[in-house]
């Protein structure tokens, strides 16, 4: 086990430190860092995978909001011209100033339960400078992700997730690897930037879009969103009127999202020109 100095942790940050070795040297052997690379850890800590990380030659940005957590990231590294430690919440940053011309950026990180959803989608913003994310999640939003269409734990989180990203769940983590242990399971995953994305004409048109076909996803699609499609326009986007939203892939949900934005933009035109 790792025993750095002691740091109480916050609960408002949603803290919860690795100590685990084994589990530590298990996500690095996921990362694989490579010589030249770039990587940013979001949220390092007490520092025990980024000392890990610092043994490999690579640039090393640290993005941490807590000062006390900062003061002694940057003790522990102040001979490693490599580590660079930005003081910032990591909803808020600007992930692409940190971005090299010539190599995209690596993401890591344990992230805290509290911000991990707001904060994938928020990262979703930067995925043209993103090569891949190794995070350390609650397993239950692990399932979430990664989750088949048709399965129990597709929503609209997974749709919008999957629409953006390639996830691989890697492997789960006990309570018992974290200080103070969490009272939930948690699980490595890998996210990969989709290099190339469906045609979208407006993003927020299907985030409303899913967000209303899963307010009741018992309900057969034609019931949560009917209001915008009839059965035939349903099935031109590739959608059976009787499947529940659970059913329906990412790619459908995209034509529904393009077919309802140039629904919109008619009717807007009609009303312009009277």
């Amino acid at each position: 086990m790792n025993n750095p100095p002691a740091h109480r942790p916050r609960k408002r940050f949603g803290q919860h430190f690795l100590r685990d070795d084994g589990v530590i040297q298990h996500i690095i052997d996921e990362i694989f860092p490579r010589s030249g690379e770039h990587i940013v850890e979001i949220g390092p800590g007490e520092g025990v995978l980024t000392t890990r990380l610092a043994q490999s030659d690579i640039r090393l940005d640290l993005v941490e909001i807590d000062r006390d957590l900062i003061t002694h990231l940057a003790e522990l590294f102040r001979d490693n011209a490599q580590v660079t430690i930005n003081e910032a919440d990591a909803l808020k940053f600007d992930f692409s100033s940190l971005k090299q011309a010539d190599k995209p950026m690596r993401l890591v990180g344990n992230l805290p339960y509290n911000i991990s959803s707001p904060l994938l989608l928020h990262l979703a913003k930067y995925a043209d400078d993103i090569a891949d994310m190794h995070f350390m999640l609650q397993k239950e939003m692990v399932d979430r992700m990664a989750s088949k269409v048709g399965g129990s734990n597709y929503g609209r989180f997974t749709v919008m997730m999957q629409y953006y990203f390639d996830i691989e769940s890697l492997f789960d983590v006990y309570p018992d690897a974290f200080k103070p242990p969490p009272k939930v399971m948690s699980a490595v995953i890998r996210v990969v930037p989709r290099k190339t994305l469906l045609p979208l004409a407006d993003a927020k048109v299907l985030e409303e879009l899913v967000k209303q076909a899963f307010s009741q996803r018992r309900k057969q699609i034609r019931n949560t969103i009917g209001k915008w499609f009839t059965a035939e326009q349903l099935a031109d986007c590739g959608v059976n009127e009787k499947d529940r939203p659970q059913q329906i892939p990412v790619e459908a949900y995209v034509n529904l999202a393009n077919a309802l934005f140039k629904q919109r933009a008619a009717k807007q035109s009609q009303s312009d020109a009277e």
